[in-house]
């Protein structure tokens, strides 16, 4: 498989048409893989909660676009913003790091890779403050 523009611009399209304002494309062989590997294509205004994943690292790659990519410490403050374009940055956001981002360019996508299975978020791994 190639990841094109055309493919980059399908996604992106869906991402536009999404109330959430983001798309995934799952990257993996089939959803018994022991790793998440996807495209995720990213709006303005699109909104992540401050999370973790505590079994997990993940790895963060920008294909197109901007976006900063926010570390926060257990008390939601932040500590770290990391600038995330093209040719620039490859993000280890270690497991249990608190995070999320904020897209800054239509039509960015990243390249978003994990350990395990898919498991949705609990409560105690998204940060209110």
């Amino acid at each position: 498989m190639k990841i094109t523009e055309e493919l980059l611009d399908e996604l992106t399209e869906q991402a536009k048409a999404s109330p959430r304002l983001r798309m995934n494309y799952d990257l993996r062989n089939s959803p018994d893989d022991q790793s998440q590997r996807m495209l995720n294509a990213l709006e303005p205004g699109t909104i992540l909660p401050i999370h973790r994943h505590q079994k997990t690292s993940e790895i963060n790659i920008c294909i197109r676009g901007h976006f900063e990519e926010y570390l926060y410490d257990q008390d939601g403050n932040l500590i770290e913003t990391v600038d995330m374009v093209p040719g620039g940055t490859v993000l280890k956001i270690e497991a249990g790091q608190w995070h999320n981002l904020k897209c800054l360019q239509s039509g960015t996508v990243l390249f978003e890779c994990k350990d395990g299975p898919y498991v949705p978020l609990s409560e105690d791994d998204i940060l209110i403050h």
